[in-house]
């Protein structure tokens, strides 16, 4: 169990990137979402001990990590949002050569947990390319392999999907929901659908706080009834928006389509829809510009 108790961080340039966020943690995927800027990197790197909080407290199993540091770091797996890797070398030789900083050193032990990830991510068949030479997908594979070096029993991954065409995406889905059936693993996205696939447990960030956490299911009924349809003119946009609580936009069929947030029928014209993860998310933003959703 990871538990945060009221931690915050604030910039030398004076941006308060964490405002006293509160959250527990269980085994299993729980998703971090939010808009760019909302956290939470740096939520990420001061879990991953790469950075302290000005206040709060971090307990993994009961040890408090900010005090004890190295602790962590020896059941911990962290793939950044940018993840470098050394040029010209091969995959088989780069991961053998993070695995001895991981403290595996006994060297047969060491080869067999590397081939076992080289084969868990597909890409023992590569094993002798350079890691410099391979697709997006396959680096972020590669990033979840060193990751899971030493078996860790917290794993923290970085806006992991972004950039990934749909195969990879699908390919990255699945290795992670494999590998997150019995440790805690922590997924930070601002793609809805990431958490949506992959996430029984989210919490939405946004300005360095905590604006909703719960179950993606649960969080979606509690809009059932609530949210309202429209296509109208891009003209009439900006209307809508004075009159109504207008969650989301998205082109359709030249014209715009409108999600409004309302206990009863808005307007004329307005069909009631089957809410989702998207409206949930887009919901909770308070004070954030109405948002596009994908078509």
């Amino acid at each position: 169990m990871l538990t945060i108790s009221r931690l915050s961080k604030r910039y030398a340039n004076g941006v308060k990137a964490l405002d006293s966020v509160s959250l527990s943690i269980g085994n299993g995927l729980f998703g971090l979402l939010g808009p760019n800027g909302a956290g939470k990197s740096t939520l990420m790197r001061t879990l991953a001990t790469l950075q302290e909080p000005d206040e709060g407290e971090i307990l993994f199993d009961g040890c408090n990590i900010l005090a004890e540091p190295q602790r962590l770091r020896r059941q911990l797996g962290y793939l950044p949002q940018d993840f470098g890797v050394y040029p010209g070398v091969p995959a088989v030789q780069l991961l053998d050569h993070l695995a001895v900083l991981k403290g595996l050193t006994h060297r047969g032990e060491r080869a067999e947990q590397v081939d076992a990830l080289l084969q868990l991510t597909n890409l023992y068949e590569v094993r002798k390319k350079d890691v410099s030479t391979f697709s997006g997908g396959m680096k972020q594979r590669f990033g979840i392999a060193q990751a899971l070096l030493g078996s860790p029993r917290l794993l923290i991954v970085d806006e992991p999907t972004a950039g990934l065409d749909p195969e990879e995406r699908n390919r990255f889905h699945n290795l992670l929901s494999e590998v997150g059936e019995s440790v805690v693993v922590i997924l930070s996205t601002h793609i809805v659908e990431d958490v949506r696939d992959l996430c029984s447990k989210m919490a939405i960030l946004a300005g360095g706080q905590v604006l909703l956490e719960g179950e993606p299911e649960r969080l979606v009924e509690q809009l059932e009834g609530r949210v309202w349809r429209k296509t109208i003119p891009k003209t009439s946009v900006a209307d809508h928006r004075a009159a109504h609580t207008v969650i989301s936009t998205h082109l359709y069929g030249g014209k715009t389509r409108i999600h409004v947030l309302a206990d009863a029928c808005p307007d004329t014209g307005f069909e009631r829809v089957t809410p989702d993860l998207e409206d949930v998310y887009f919901s909770a933003l308070p004070g954030q510009p109405q948002q596009e959703r994908a078509a």
